[in-house]
């Protein structure tokens, strides 16, 4: 039985003002609060309007510059950049509002389809390689420098004292990435000891791990910054953020569960603004240079796992497969996942609720 723990509220007042704190003295930019911030350089013919997903700020923010440079080569032209960043939920949700992005990033394939939905994008949008996807990661664990509690795989999460820390699915894609791969986890432990997937084993191992959940932050990026903050024991994130911050000098251990889920990242053009704003030449070229081995050999810099085969053979020693890896089809795939998992009567509000 879900014990009263379930039933808290998860932001409380001193959290807040934690944040804030950490914003302060982290220096928290205008686009990760959902401003926009533009780079310039040189005239403004051209203007690239670009929303994006949190997490690839840093991977982003280092591909401009040299985009930039390859369209001037190519072109003569100079090109400005109007940058977004935001939880991924939250940015499919500005783009329906109006927030005219020529090109968006966003963490997962549901968040696209929201784009597609509101005739944003057209529907054919995987018909390009890699069916659209730019990016790979799977859903690890973090843990203090030493790994303390020897925290060792999903099942721990369930243990008396241990305080993770997960986004909050309903703004964050990467929320719902790490709520599939817990939920996936479950499946896979009750076929192990069944013979065969159970979805009540599955939600009584998500409703376990959920009991030790410190906090549900808006994005990835705010979790991770509630974690470096000194917020939890363990955080379930993507595998890419604890690589670019151990990358950094930040001591972390990474742990990686034997059954977790592979991460698939997005990147379309924006068709109706894109063609608004006269700039889909320009939105498409972007879009291919992502996939260039220029462009993922940055990407796996940043600690994603290339679309690329052969960049991937080039740093695979960087990103181990574990044994139990499973995709989202593992679990029926997005509509099944959305129906399954996120409706209003769905596993996740269960879970939130302590039904």
């Amino acid at each position: 039985m879900p014990t009263s723990r379930n039933k808290k509220k998860f932001i409380p007042l001193y959290f807040i003002l934690m944040l804030v704190l950490v914003c302060v003295t982290a220096g928290c930019s205008k686009q990760e609060q959902g401003q926009t911030a533009t780079v310039t350089s040189g005239d403004s013919s051209n203007t690239l309007v670009i929303g994006a997903y949190s997490v690839a700020k840093d991977a982003v923010g280092e591909l401009l510059p040299k985009f930039q440079a390859e369209w001037k080569a190519k072109t003569g032209q100079t090109i400005n950049f109007q940058e977004s960043y935001e939880a991924s939920g939250t940015q499919a949700r500005a783009i329906v509002g109006g927030f005219e992005a020529d090109v968006a990033l966003l963490a997962m394939e549901s968040d696209v389809d929201k784009l597609v939905k509101a005739k944003l994008v057209t529907a054919d949008w995987k018909q390009t390689p890699n069916e659209g996807m730019i990016t790979r990661s799977i859903v690890v664990l973090g843990t203090r420098a030493g790994n303390p509690l020897g925290i060792k795989d999903f099942q721990d999460l369930t243990k008396p004292g241990v305080k993770v820390l997960y986004p909050n699915p309903k703004t964050s894609g990467g929320a719902q990435w790490d709520i599939n791969a817990i939920y996936g986890a479950g499946l896979k432990l009750s076929e192990e000891k069944e013979g065969k997937k159970d979805p009540a084993a599955a939600k009584a191992f998500l409703e376990e791990v959920h009991q030790n959940v410190e906090s549900l932050d808006k994005s990835g990026r705010s979790s991770m910054a509630a974690f470096e903050y000194g917020v939890g024991d363990v955080i379930v994130t993507y595998e890419n953020e604890l690589l670019a911050r151990i990358a950094k000098g930040v001591d972390y251990d990474i742990v990686v569960p034997k059954n977790t889920i592979l991460i698939e990242n997005p990147a379309v053009v924006v068709d109706k603004y894109a063609d608004k704003h006269g700039n889909r030449e320009l939105a498409e070229a972007f879009i291919a240079y992502l996939r260039t081995p220029e462009a993922q050999r940055i990407f796996a810099k940043h600690g994603f796992r290339s679309v690329d085969r052969d960049i991937f053979a080039e740093t695979k020693e960087s990103f181990p497969t574990p044994a139990g890896l499973f995709d989202i089809n593992y679990l029926g795939g997005w509509d099944e996942v959305r129906k399954t998992l996120y409706s209003k009567r769905g596993v996740w509000y269960q879970v939130l609720a302590g039904l």
